[in-house]
C-alpha cells in the first residue's frame, strides 16, 4: 500500500472536481451565447484530443510500463501494461454502449438553432400574427407544443444521466493519475475540463428550450458533471487501502486507453462535426505539441 498525505490527496481532489464543474462552463456558454463560435470550439476540442492522446501515449503509458516492469519484470510487466492499456478501452467502450442511447451526449447543440423556434414563435406573438386557428386546431397546437418541450426535457435528462455514468470514470482516472504526478494530473484535468464544456452545452439547451428556466438547465448541467468528483471518492475509498506500484501501474496504463479511446471516438468526431475538417487536426497538433514542450521544460 502506498501511502499520501492529506495536501496530495486534496490537491488530486480539487483537480477532479474541477474537471468535473466545467460541464457548468459550458451551460453558461449556452445560456449566455447568441451564436456558437464552431471554428473557435473545433480548434479547442482538436487542442484537447491532442494533449489528452500525447500525454496517453508518451507520458501516462511509459509511466505505467516502468512501475510494472519494475514491480514485474520484464516481459511480464509489458504484457500487462498493453493488456491495461487495451482493457482501459474495453471499458469505455461498454460504457459507451451501456449508456441511454436516446442521443449522442457528447453532440454539441447548436444554440441558435436549438434556440431558432422558440424565438420566432415569441416575436410572432408579440406582432400579433400567429395564424388564426380553430379551437380544435388550437389544442392540437398546444399538444405538439408540449410534446416537443417534453421530448426536449427527456432528450435533456437523459443526456444528463448518459454524461454522467461517462464521466465517473473519468474522474477515477483523474484522482488517480494526480496522486502520483500533480503536473501529470493538471494537465489531464484540462484537457478533460475542454472536453466537458460541449457536454455542459449538450445538456443545458435542451433542458432550458423546454422548461424556459435556466437556473434549472444550469443545475442539470452541474450535476452530471459532479459525477466526476464521486468517481474520485470512490476510487479514495476503493482503491486507496489496496494501492501499490502493481495496481497503480494497471491503472495508469487502463487511464491511457481510456483517454486514447475518448479522443478518437468523441472529441475529434465532434471537433470535425463543428468546424472544417482541418481545423480540428491543427488544434490537435497543437495539443500535442504544448504538451511536448510542457513535458521537456518541466521534467
Amino acid at each position: 500500500m502506498l501511502n499520501f498525505d492529506l495536501q496530495t490527496i486534496l490537491v488530486a481532489f480539487g483537480l477532479t472536481l474541477f474537471a468535473g464543474l466545467s460541464t457548468g462552463i459550458g451551460s453558461l456558454i449556452a445560456l449566455l451565447a447568441k451564436k456558437t463560435n464552431t471554428r473557435f470550439l473545433s480548434v479547442v476540442l482538436g487542442f484537447s484530443a491532442g494533449v489528452m492522446i500525447y500525454v496517453s501515449m508518451i507520458e501516462i503509458f511509459a509511466e505505467a510500463k516502468l512501475l510494472l516492469t519494475a514491480s514485474l519484470g520484464d516481459p511480464k510487466g509489458i504484457w500487462i501494461t498493453v493488456a491495461g492499456f487495451f482493457g482501459g478501452m474495453f471499458i469505455i467502450a461498454v460504457i459507451d454502449k451501456l449508456v441511454p442511447a436516446v442521443d449522442n451526449p457528447h453532440e454539441m447543440r447548436m444554440v441558435e438553432a436549438m434556440s431558432a423556434k422558440t424565438a420566432e414563435d415569441e416575436q410572432n406573438n408579440r406582432l400579433g400574427i400567429a395564424p388564426p386557428l380553430s379551437k380544435r386546431a388550437r389544442r392540437h397546437h398546444g399538444a405538439d407544443a408540449m410534446r416537443h418541450k417534453g421530448k426536449l426535457m427527456r432528450l435533456g435528462i437523459f443526456t444528463a444521466v448518459a454524461i454522467t455514468i461517462h464521466n465517473f470514470p473519468e474522474g477515477m482516472a483523474t484522482f488517480i493519475a494526480s496522486l502520483n504526478n500533480h503536473s501529470l494530473g493538471i494537465t489531464i484535468a484540462i484537457a478533460i475540463a475542454i472536453h466537458n464544456i460541449p457536454e455542459g452545452i449538450a445538456v443545458s439547451v435542451p433542458v432550458f428550450y423546454a422548461t424556459g428556466d435556466r437556473k434549472k438547465a444550469f443545475r442539470w448541467s452541474l450535476l452530471s458533471g459532479l459525477s466526476e468528483p464521486v468517481g474520485a471518492i470512490v476510487a479514495f475509498l476503493v482503491l486507496m487501502p489496496i494501492l501499490n506500484d502493481v495496481i497503480f501501474g494497471i491503472i495508469y496504463a487502463s487511464v491511457a486507453g481510456i483517454m486514447v479511446f475518448i479522443s478518437l471516438d468523441e472529441i475529434l468526431p465532434t471537433a470535425r462535426e463543428y468546424g472544417e475538417p482541418h481545423l480540428s487536426i491543427y488544434g490537435m497538433a497543437g495539443g500535442m505539441a504544448v504538451m511536448a514542450l510542457s513535458l521537456l521544460l518541466f521534467r
